[in-house]
């Protein structure tokens, strides 16, 4: 790996020549600090910053956390040194090219051609931001969406003024077909949508199903593959690959949200969100008196709800796609490890007597439970393991989450604990950095000791 401290250097050099080619000027006095207060003030940052855990490292298994790759922090500091804005073309003509660049790249992921789509400040605000065009298409119809699916989405119906309606899901955490049908049926559902990849369990809905239901009573299919849409890479139905159909049924739905400051290596915000319909800018078109006048090109800004948004997330999103491009042997190859790692790991608790896998990991979320006799019981071990895991020395530690299964979720998979309290907190770890394969014997027994 290139040493990161070179290239933050090379960045602050080259920018420091081009600001130069336009002449000398003295900044003001207003902004001078000392050396000595800018060490003793940085000094304090990064002791503070040390009050975090290790997203970095493989025994932290937690959340969807990790650091971005070099060439993203390298990119991102390039171009923030500049401090673009990607609303208008002037007023980052270098990074909007680059946005509409990698957009396409996503775009051609997921097979969506001709699409128009712009990168946002989260994958929360990229599925506003579709929805919104959901409500415009069709005004006055409810949006379907699966009660694993994020929990914005309930959030966000309620900001647009829309009417959500949950559709229950299948004993593998997937939206019933059967409920969204009868859903359909009534004939108020205008969008779908559909989730590859919920957060909870990381459980991924039959896209191409729910594209066959939907083009059959006339609804928009929206998929939020914030979380796994760059699973795309790998849906080949091959034993360390995941189900082709229903990431290759993206390609068939009306928009779709995906998080590059997950799997795709980026600093936060960066999210984005695609449509295959052009003209659906006709719901954002606006004007402004100071703006958008330096081309008559589209703006990123007229296809936007967000106005100032960081052209540094372009170039750190650009400069690691020349590196790690959108292939199944770039990126690609960063997604399998992960998923290797969760389908190792379920075959490990499947053979042991103190853990039990909750459901088959779909991608590389495993969710498993101490294997006690009541859920209260369960509940309790697992809150223990998250506790102690985390307060051991920083060379021993290991980071867990937990998730809340409801007694009737835990029966529907088949698990037989007594329900003598109505849910319990069972063990989960999302294990999407590339390093955690070789890990996973290890990490299995570190969790049987914290059981024991």
């Amino acid at each position: 790996m290139p040493d990161l401290g070179t290239y933050l250097q090379l960045a602050a050099d080259r920018i420091a020549d081009w600001q130069a080619e336009f002449g000398p000027y003295r900044p003001h006095p207003s902004l001078d600090v000392t050396a000595e207060d800018m060490k003793a003030a940085t000094d304090r940052l990064h002791e503070r910053l040390r009050d975090n855990y290790p997203f970095f490292h493989p025994r932290y298994i937690g959340q969807m956390l990790k650091p971005p790759h070099p060439a993203a922090v390298v990119g991102y500091v390039s171009a923030m040194l500049i401090n673009p804005n990607n609303h208008a073309l002037d007023g980052g003509p270098a990074t909007a090219q680059m946005e509409k660049e990698v957009v396409a790249e996503l775009a051609a992921m997921f097979g969506l051609d001709p699409h128009v789509g712009h990168l946002t400040s989260s994958g929360t605000i990229a599925n506003l931001e579709a929805l919104f065009v959901a409500r415009e298409t069709h005004p006055g119809k409810a949006i379907a969406y699966s009660t694993d699916a994020h929990y914005t989405h309930g959030r966000m119906g309620h900001v647009l003024g829309v009417e959500m309606v949950a559709v229950p899901t299948t004993a593998d955490g997937t939206m019933d077909l059967d409920a969204l049908e009868t859903e359909l049926r009534t004939g108020r559902i205008g969008t779908v949508v559909a989730t590859t990849g919920t957060t909870g369990l990381g459980a991924v809905d039959p896209v191409h199903e729910i594209v066959a239901l939907g083009r059959r009573y006339g609804v928009r299919i929206h998929v939020d593959a914030a979380y796994g849409g760059f699973f795309r890479l790998i849906a080949d139905d091959t034993p360390d690959g995941v189900a082709a159909a229903p990431f290759v049924a993206i390609g068939d739905c009306d928009s779709v949200v995906i998080d590059p400051h997950k799997h795709g290596l980026q600093p936060y915000g960066c999210g984005a969100v695609l449509f295959r319909d052009p003209a659906v800018v006709r719901h954002y078109r606006h004007d402004s008196p100071y703006t958008y006048f330096t081309s008559d090109d589209l703006h990123l800004g007229e296809i936007s709800l967000e106005c100032s948004r960081a052209g540094a997330a372009a170039a750190a999103l650009w400069l690691t796609l020349r590196l790690l491009p959108l292939t199944p042997d770039g990126l690609g190859a960063a997604l399998r490890p992960g998923r290797r790692a969760a389908l190792a790991w379920a075959g490990l608790i499947a053979a042991s007597e103190e853990l039990t896998v909750y459901q088959p990991p779909q991608l590389d979320i495993l969710t498993y439970f101490p294997a006690l006799g009541s859920l209260s019981r369960i509940d309790a071990a697992s809150a223990r393991v998250l506790d102690r895991g985390m307060r051991l020395p920083p060379d021993e530690a290991v980071f867990v989450a937990t998730y809340t299964a409801d007694a009737a979720g835990i029966a529907a998979r088949g698990h037989r604990p007594e329900a003598d309290v109505p849910q319990a907190r069972i063990l989960r770890s999302v294990l999407m950095k590339p390093e955690i394969e070789d890990q996973v014997p290890d990490l299995h027994e570190r969790i049987r000791a914290l059981l024991a």
